[in-house]
């Protein structure tokens, strides 16, 4: 009996760690469709806008990997409830504030307190389910967040300013946040003694403020220009700081990050696909959204309805199918037919006429999307995190984070910058503003379609992991 109730208090658990995360998650894509409604409310401008998502995106990425390490050291379910309390009392500021600075400052918090759940969840996860047939079960829901909550984001964003106003979309995470923070107390494991190493400072400072310099020169490598003084500036400082970091974590002691764990196979190898994974989804999930506003004229609630065949598919196979493929197929398959589905998908992108249909031009590749997604991202994450130790799932957690993160900036980054060069070319030569930008997505589905086939190419280098055969996955 106490066997029972145990293991109905972890999935319970794994319930509250879910809804933390997917307020992080909706929080990346929900203020988009309000951003509109914030410019003109508070007076901002078009360049000085893009900070409401910029603020967010830096103090996420920058975060993510010492999030990570801190609850490996300080205790996770601590870590998780202080980054709980952080992103709900900044979703407070940002909700009632009436001010630019304020909302960027409050949104860079909010950043702060998300890149601490983020990576936090995942490690805890690993650790409350050990037997190999229910962490791929546990990893489905939680790949079902990570896979759907932007689409949900955008959906949510949409209903929530058209309905009340745009201060709604902040104001929405209160109760969740507080929720999440009371059953956490309850519901989670408490922590036992940690590592007793310390907590590399040198190595978190270089490494935070190399990520974060990397991930503006990215943002704003479009605008500002790829060869401009100040984006080559940037990336150069993230560089050496970057530098600087390897030197510290091969000479100290108790390192941030133990360079060892690149050495594993899975760990270096997930990660690059996850970059890549990322940068496929970002392909499909903002330029299709563009080309069913700009082009086909969608309002943003019917954007949200668009994607929502692809979130139902994404959602069977997290929720069930992914974890039964992964028992009788291990990882490596899946993620390598997933990835290529995924590949197939945005091809078929390429296809977009001017006046498209939605059942004959968009569904179908909306329908492989959702398979392919489905099928990859559980198997990305049980094979990242399968070949380390308890003591460093927070730092694995951390480092896949990280790859998503980045993977998604980079390839957002390159997909525009390809997107609107070959726009702007059209438009110079005297095309039709609108066949001059689904041009320009045509080519930037082929792009995507090429990171996707890259990653499941890539797959075929991972160490094949079988839940069945395997005491930590």
């Amino acid at each position: 009996m106490g066997a029972i109730k145990d293991n109905n208090r972890r999935w319970l658990a794994l319930a509250i760690l879910c809804i933390g995360y997917l307020m992080i998650v909706l929080d990346t894509t929900i203020v988009t469709v309000a951003l509109p409604s914030i410019r003109i409310d508070l007076g901002f401008s078009e360049t000085s806008l893009v900070w409401v998502v910029n603020a967010y995106m830096l103090t996420f990425s920058g975060f993510l990997l010492l999030g990570g390490r801190l609850g490996d050291l300080l205790g996770r379910r601590r870590m998780f409830m202080f980054g709980i309390i952080l992103f709900t009392l900044s979703s407070l500021g940002c909700g009632l504030a009436h001010t630019k600075l304020f909302l960027i400052i409050a949104r860079a918090v909010q950043g702060f307190g998300g890149a601490i759940v983020a990576a936090v969840a995942l490690s805890l996860i690993i650790n409350l389910f050990t037997e190999p047939d229910m962490r791929a079960k546990a990893m489905g829901y939680f790949g079902f967040i990570a896979a759907g909550g932007g689409a949900i984001g955008v959906f949510l964003g949409g209903l929530l300013t058209g309905a009340f106003n745009w201060h709604w979309i902040f104001l929405v995470n209160l109760p969740i946040g507080i929720a999440a923070f009371l059953l956490s107390l309850f519901l989670l494991p408490a922590d036992t003694a940690t590592s007793a190493q310390k907590l590399d400072v040198g190595g978190a400072i270089t490494v935070t403020v190399s990520l974060i310099l990397a991930v503006y020169a990215i943002i704003g490598g479009n605008t500002i220009g790829w060869l401009s003084a100040q984006t080559l500036g940037l990336f150069l400082g993230a560089l050496i700081l970057f530098s600087i970091f390897l030197y510290i974590e091969s000479r100290v002691s108790d390192p941030l990050v133990p360079l060892g764990i690149f050495k594993k196979r899975n760990v270096s190898g997930s990660s690059i696909v996850g970059i890549l994974w990322s940068a496929g989804m970002f392909a499909w999930f903002f330029l299709s959204a563009l080309y069913l506003q700009l082009v086909l004229g969608y309002t943003p609630l019917q954007i949200g309805l668009s994607f929502l065949p692809a979130n139902l598919i994404m959602a069977a196979f997290s929720l069930g199918l992914s974890a039964k493929i992964v028992i009788r197929f291990g990882t490596k398959t899946p993620i390598a037919v997933g990835m290529l589905l995924v590949s197939m998908g945005l091809a078929s992108f390429i296809f977009l006429p001017i006046a498209g249909n939605y059942i004959a031009h968009v569904l179908p590749g909306m329908v492989l999307l959702g398979i392919g997604a489905g099928l990859a991202l559980n198997p990305i994450l049980l094979s990242g995190m399968g070949e380390v130790s308890p003591e460093e799932s927070g730092l694995a957690s951390g480092v896949l984070n990280t790859s998503f993160m980045m993977g998604g900036a980079l390839g957002l980054a390159v997909l525009a910058s390809v997107a609107g060069a070959r726009t702007q070319s059209l438009i110079t030569s005297g095309v039709d503003q609108r066949l001059a930008l689904l041009g320009g997505y045509h080519i930037a589905f082929i792009v995507g379609s090429v990171f996707a086939l890259a990653a499941a190419l890539l797959a075929l280098y991972l160490r094949p992991v079988s839940v069945s055969n395997t005491h930590s996955i």
